[in-house]
């Protein structure tokens, strides 16, 4: 006999946790005094990393608050697990700022609107996500010098979008939710309703910039020709080839145990797929400096070529470490922080890249690493938030909050967390008033780094 409950009492739970946690206190955010100094939490990730890049990674978050925002999840993380929650658990993004929902390919050869980024993916809370974005889109705005008036609005637009989505998919069937996405073609008939001809213009632009950062124009950018061969070209510290980076023998070991990684890799690609990597072959390797917090872990590209010199592949080997909201979350059924990344990404996308997977590897000091890898560009294009106007953030915000809410309705019950929402405004509104609190903390933590840096305890440096 089926003992699952039924729809109608999923949403009972739902709205029955109202009086357990009501969605006005999601607005709650306070300080304590057992609250960790945020340059430590920030020191201790460091000391995992590159030591050489550890600077250039504090010179990133010091450039503004929203770009110390996007390195410090691990702080938020270690505040959001002190904020109110309704045990309702999901597959989280773990970093679902606004920078990391982008336009990507689906192996189809579509352009889509999807969450990027989850290197800190893992099941949790899923009121964390919401306000990571929630905050993300404050911070944004005060660096763009909207008024508190039209931040709270966009943020209570993020907020309205997830609401509404969550209880849209609680009505749908199973593989609808499953099968939904953001198809940009989609989108921009969407869009061009709303908008005047310069704002179509704009989109379509977009659009067609983010087709032609695929393959061959990383390829064409990033490397060099030279006597029948093609090398990764110097530019350093962000793209530093294995040739410039250690003496000879170790450069020759280094480089068969990344061929060994891509090989073995492999084997976590569906068969078709693995098929289809066993097609290229490795011909060179560089170190990469990727994002703002990632800035300091292990990254290498990786240079193949299929039947000859004008047939590349680009795939992009990153170091997966622990999730920073594992202290909070618990570690989640994976041990492998590859597995882990490419497991909840895989969850949480509509439409995955083929080539994503994972492996372990021991590096040439001896260490044990986890790596996920997959293609380093595949029509990846990104909304820069310092250039939205008020508007444009604010249809953006609507287009993140509606993504986000199908993430977490693929694995968590989309039904008590929509009963839960309701139709009123009450979340929205404490969480407009949750992000501007926020924003007030990650202004003095980012001022806190800066002073770090003065007094010589941190260094900093520009790339």
């Amino acid at each position: 006999m089926d003992s699952a409950p039924t729809p109608q009492e999923r949403a009972e739970q739902g709205r029955a946790l109202r009086s357990e946690v009501p969605r006005s206190v999601h607005a709650e955010f306070g300080v304590t005094a057992a609250r960790e100094d945020p340059v430590d939490i920030i020191e201790r990730q460091s000391a995992l990393r590159v030591p050489e890049l550890v600077p250039l990674r504090y010179g990133r978050m010091l450039e503004s608050p929203f770009r110390f925002y996007r390195g410090a999840a691990a702080i938020m993380a270690a505040d959001l697990a002190a904020t109110p929650s309704t045990g309702l658990r999901t597959q989280l993004c773990g970093d679902a700022h606004l920078l990391n929902f982008r336009l990507l390919a689906s192996p189809e050869r579509h352009l889509m609107f999807d969450i990027n980024d989850f290197d800190e993916t893992l099941p949790g809370p899923w009121e964390w996500d919401v306000k990571r974005l929630a905050a993300s889109f404050a911070i944004a705005g005060r660096g763009n010098g909207f008024p508190e008036k039209v931040r709270t609005g966009i943020v209570r637009a993020a907020c309205a979008s997830y609401r509404e989505q969550m209880r849209r998919y609680a009505d749908l069937r199973t593989l609808e939710v499953w099968y939904a996405h953001a198809d940009m073609a989609d989108v921009e008939a969407e869009e061009a309703e709303q908008l005047d001809g310069r704002g179509r213009a704009a989109l379509s632009r977009t659009i067609a910039e983010a087709r032609t950062r695929d393959t061959v124009q990383a390829y064409r950018k990033l490397t060099r020709r030279s006597g029948g061969q093609v090398r990764f070209a110097a530019d350093p510290p962000l793209i530093v080839p294995l040739d410039d980076l250690m003496p000879d023998i170790e450069r020759d070991q280094l480089m068969d145990q990344i061929r060994r990684l891509v090989e073995n890799y492999g084997r976590t690609l569906r068969s078709d797929h693995r098929r289809l990597l066993e097609q290229y072959r490795v011909v060179d390797v560089a170190r990469k400096v990727v994002g703002v917090g990632s800035v300091g872990t292990r990254c290498w590209v990786v240079l193949l070529v299929g039947k000859d010199l004008d047939d590349p592949l680009l795939l992009q080997a990153k170091e997966a470490d622990e999730s920073v909201l594992a202290p909070y979350a618990g570690p989640g059924p994976h041990t492998h922080q590859g597995e882990r990344v490419v497991a909840g990404q895989r969850l949480m996308q509509a439409a995955g890249d083929i080539f994503l997977g994972w492996e372990r590897t021991t590096g040439i000091d001896g260490r044990q690493r986890d790596f996920y890898l997959r293609q380093l560009r595949d029509w990846k294009g990104i909304m820069p938030a310092d250039a939205m106007v008020p508007t444009g953030m604010r249809r953006f915000a609507v287009r993140c909050g509606a993504t986000l809410a199908r993430a977490h309705a693929r694995s968590g019950d989309r039904i008590a967390i929509g009963a839960y929402l309701g139709r009123s405004t009450v979340f929205d509104e404490a969480l407009a008033r949750f992000a501007e609190r926020y924003a007030d903390r990650n202004e003095l933590d980012h001022q806190a780094l800066g002073e770090a840096v003065r007094e010589g305890r941190v260094t900093a440096a520009s790339s």
